[in-house]
């Protein structure tokens, strides 16, 4: 840096829930890896959030395993 300082009210910071310091250079290597996002509405979302939800209760109920690529499914 060139001697400048940055404050930062740690009154803001709680206020929004955080903040992240990034070299630019890493932000935009990791805006390159993000996914794209897709947003659902009407049936299409609903129809997602149940198949999501039901996913979440088997993975809990532990009815999910493990498995080293699409071959070893039954």
């Amino acid at each position: 840096m060139n001697g400048q300082i940055l404050t930062i009210s740690p009154d803001l910071v709680q206020k929004i829930g955080g903040m992240v310091i990034l070299p630019l250079k890493e932000y935009e290597k990791l805006r390159q890896k993000a996914a794209e996002v897709f947003s659902l509405k009407g049936k299409r979302a609903q129809e997602l959030d149940l198949l999501v939800r039901d996913g979440e209760t088997e993975y809990k109920a532990g009815r999910c395993k493990t498995i080293q690529s699409l071959a070893d499914l039954d």
